[in-house]
């Protein structure tokens, strides 16, 4: 993987700039990873503000690179590429272990990358929803994204249960927007042994709370049920530690927050407390074999050690190639804990410039919460009239948002390719939409 270097936030010597934002830029040590990723054009042809890295990231100028190796790979071996360099496709998945254990504050024999992420969601639920007499129900978030609950029915259904009595949601308290952290414990507290498993997003889709994954992994345990984590729009935005909050199993995408590609492949996580344990329950497949012996192609399943003994195929090259590239900026900016910090900075800049229009929250209000350690980087703005009206005003601005049924947009300042000037445009053409309908 390329260097790893942790740059300082503290003030560094730049020149005299025309404004705080761009003051903020030129002493942003992360400021130039902005130029490794293609921002796509605005209407006037300019590069625009890219607001929307929690639904589809950036390409990375090197992916094209890092795919096109693999073409000529492909080209000029052939089969002989799973063997010979500089590919060796054989083992190409074992290239993003270490930068992924980084990533999700794991282990190395806790993560492997594999898959998409549904599918890797449906093999972990084979093995860590395992209903059996009066212990059959499974906790989620109410609003989870549908891929979520989709699983969870069609799991449940699996096991010959009703989806309406095995499945239980977190709903907020009344005239609430978020889930409270005491409300989620004593839930589960509440269910008590007959509580199977917690499946919850670590951040949710729609309002971009965090959870707190350690305080709900102890809970969970408490009453002895396995707890997990779909985190799509957690990893690559948070500073997850899962291994240290004792979290059981996680799943995520990555061509979110770790711009890998539409459709990109999926990563894994499971504790290493089930690494040694073949007696586990899974759907099993030739690559999650043992490879000491994989190519005998005997019969009776013999997993891998940790996580790379839920593998079903070998691995998708091409996919891993662009999400090898992209892991290697992420190592190069310094690891989560760097981008995280300028995360928060960018995130508050943004809240800041919104609370600051002073609309009544019957017009417009941002339902992620306040506190930087219940969020990401994404602030979802509800917005009660002519929703839909700002949206576009912003897209004919060149800022590029997210619209989600049946108000609110989303936006996720990121901190590889965004900077403190974006957060600005955000700020200064919702001042100028206000301006000029509000009062129509």
């Amino acid at each position: 993987m390329g260097t790893r270097f942790a740059p300082t936030f503290a003030a560094m010597t730049a020149p005299v700039t025309s404004s705080p934002a761009a003051h903020l830029d030129a002493t942003d040590p992360l400021a130039a990873f902005r130029q490794e990723f293609h921002l796509p054009p605005g209407p006037d042809g300019q590069p625009c503000a890219y607001f929307c890295g929690n639904s589809l990231g950036l390409m990375p100028k090197a992916a094209r690179a890092a795919a096109e190796q693999e073409f000529e790979t492909w080209e000029r071996l052939g089969v002989e590429g799973h063997f010979h360099a500089p590919s060796f496709w054989m083992h190409f998945h074992d290239t993003l272990t270490e930068a992924t254990a980084r990533l999700v504050g794991a282990k190395p024999i806790e993560v492997v990358v594999m898959n998409n992420l549904t599918v890797n969601l449906h093999l972990l639920l084979v093995t860590f929803y395992r209903p059996a007499g009066s212990r059959y129900k499974i906790l989620m978030e109410g609003g989870a994204f549908p891929s979520d609950q989709y699983a969870i029915e069609s799991q449940a259904r699996l096991h010959g249960l009703d989806p309406d009595e095995a499945i239980v949601e977190l709903v907020p308290r009344p005239g609430e927007h978020t889930l409270r952290t005491e409300d989620i414990l004593t839930k589960i507290a509440e269910l008590g042994d007959s509580l199977a498993t917690v499946l919850i997003g670590g951040v949710n889709y729609y309002t971009g709370q965090a959870f707190d994954m350690a305080a709900i992994a102890t809970a969970g345990h408490a009453v002895g049920a396995y707890v997990g984590f779909d985190l799509a729009h957690a990893a690559g935005n948070l500073d997850l530690r899962l291994h240290d909050w004792d979290v059981d199993f996680a799943c995520w995408c990555t061509y979110k927050y770790l711009n890998s590609g539409p459709g990109g492949t999926s990563g894994v996580f499971v504790n290493e407390r089930f690494a040694n344990r073949p007696d586990l329950v899974r759907l099993a497949g030739w690559w999650g074999h043992d490879a000491s012996v994989r190519f005998q192609m005997k019969k009776g399943f013999r997993p891998m050690p940790g996580a790379a003994g839920w593998q079903l195929s070998n691995a998708q090259i091409f996919p891993m190639a662009i999400h090898r590239a992209s892991l290697e900026i992420v190592d190069r900016a310094g690891g989560m804990a760097v981008l995280r910090r300028k995360s928060e900075q960018l995130t508050a800049r943004l809240e800041s410039l919104i609370r600051g229009l002073n609309l009544p929250a019957d017009k417009l209000e941002i339902i992620t919460p306040a506190d930087p350690a219940q969020r990401g980087c994404q602030l979802s703005v509800l917005v009660h009239e002519r929703g839909r009206e700002l949206f576009d005003f912003l897209a004919a601005q060149g800022i590029i948002a997210d619209w989600r049924e049946p108000n609110v947009i989303r936006l996720a300042p990121v901190p590889l390719y965004n900077s403190f000037e974006d957060v600005e445009r955000v700020g200064a053409a919702l001042r100028q939409w206000m301006n000029e309908r509000m009062g129509e």
